[in-house]
C-alpha cells in the first residue's frame, strides 16, 4: 500500500512538471513496471487494484485490466455475502435445522439430497425466479454506479440495521469493510469445500 501511495504521488508530481521533464515520467513508469504483487511476488502488481480495501495484489488472470474495478468489487462482495449465508444454511440443514410446517416430501433430506427433491417438486425453479428478480433490481444501482457516476460505493445498499457503522471514523469503517471482504473470501472457499466434501462422503456434518 505504501508503494502504491508512493507511485501515485510520483505520477501526480509528473503531471504538474514541465513538458521537458521526461526523465521523471520515465522513472515513474519504470517504478510501476517493477512493482510485484504482494500475494504473488513472482507476478507484476495489478495497478488497477490500488486504493481498494483488501488489496493484496491478487489478480493472476488480470481481470482488472479489462473489467471496471467497481464492477469486480461489487461481484466479489455479493458472492462473499451469499456464500457466508450459504455455508451457514447448508450446515444448519445437516445439523437438523428445519422450518415448520415441513412438507412430507422433504422429511429426512440432507443439504445435498434436498437439491434433487426441490428440482422434482418444482421449487428450485421458483427459487431461481426470485433470485433473478432480486438480481435484476440490484443491477439498476450497479449500472448507475458504473455509467452515471451516482457516487455509490460497490456493495453499498444502505442496509445496516444494527448500526455497525454508526459514529465510526473513516479508518474504522475501512476496517469493517476489510473484515467483510476477508470473511467473504473465506466463505467462498469454505462453501465450495463443504459442498464437495458433503457430496464425496454422503455423510452428516462434519462430512468425514
Amino acid at each position: 500500500m505504501k508503494l502504491a501511495l508512493l507511485a501515485s504521488l510520483i505520477a501526480s508530481a509528473a503531471a504538474f512538471a514541465p513538458s521537458s521533464s521526461t526523465g521523471a515520467a520515465r522513472a515513474s513508469t519504470a517504478l510501476d513496471a517493477g512493482k510485484k504483487s504482494q500475494a504473488l511476488p513472482f507476478l507484476p502488481y495489478p495497478e488497477n487494484l490500488a486504493g481498494y480495501v483488501g488489496d493484496a495484489g491478487f489478480d493472476p488472470f488480470r481481470f482488472s485490466d479489462f473489467a471496471p474495478m467497481d464492477f469486480l468489487r461489487e461481484a466479489e462482495i455479493k458472492h462473499g455475502r451469499i456464500c457466508m449465508l450459504a455455508w451457514l444454511g447448508f450446515v444448519a440443514v445437516d445439523l437438523g435445522a428445519r422450518i415448520y410446517p415441513l412438507p412430507e416430501a422433504y422429511e429426512g433430506l440432507t443439504a445435498v439430497t434436498a437439491h434433487d427433491a426441490l428440482v422434482q417438486q418444482g421449487a428450485m425453479s421458483q427459487i431461481f425466479l426470485w433470485c433473478s428478480v432480486f438480481e435484476a433490481i440490484s443491477t439498476v444501482s450497479v449500472i448507475q454506479m458504473l455509467y452515471e457516476e451516482s457516487g455509490r460505493e460497490p456493495g453499498y445498499f444502505g442496509f445496516d440495521p444494527l448500526g455497525f457503522l454508526n459514529g465510526k471514523s473513516e479508518a474504522e469503517v475501512n476496517e469493517m469493510k476489510l473484515k467483510e471482504i476477508k470473511n467473504g473470501r473465506l466463505a467462498m472457499l469454505a462453501f465450495s469445500g463443504v459442498v464437495t466434501q458433503a457430496v464425496l462422503t454422503q455423510g452428516p456434518f462434519p462430512y468425514v
